[in-house]
């Protein structure tokens, strides 16, 4: 479809996400779906921003108790860029995963501004 929104995975965010059991594979394969068909326009329950990141727009998916933190690039793209299950560890997952996330989009931008031609 033309209007979807490519959505790119990191390895680590792909490797965890071919580990999950059946059931929650299949949570997480439709919510991605969703979110290549809605692009920015979701919201909750299945997507939320996250105000505690220096990203002003870094935001979760949210499948069941899976969340993985992506964000939108000027590109029409969404990265999904770090991934985990926060059950039992709510605000303890967050202070590990935002800074990875940061990182990595970080890096991801670089890399991306490259293939575009600087812009």
């Amino acid at each position: 479809m033309a209007d979807e929104w490519d959505v790119y995975i990191v390895d680590e965010v792909r490797e965890w996400i071919e580990q999950l059991d059946d059931a929650t594979h299949k949570r997480v394969v439709q919510a991605i779906d969703l979110l290549a068909e809605g692009g920015p326009g979701l919201g909750r329950p299945l997507v939320d921003t996250i105000t505690a990141s220096r990203l002003q727009n870094l935001k979760e998916l949210r499948p069941g108790t899976v969340r993985i933190l992506f964000a939108f690039d000027p590109w029409r793209s969404s990265i999904l860029l770090v991934a985990g299950d926060k059950a039992g560890r709510w605000n303890a997952w967050y202070r590990q995963a935002i800074p990875i996330a940061e990182h990595r989009y970080e890096v991801y931008m670089k890399e991306r501004q490259a293939e575009e031609g600087g812009s």
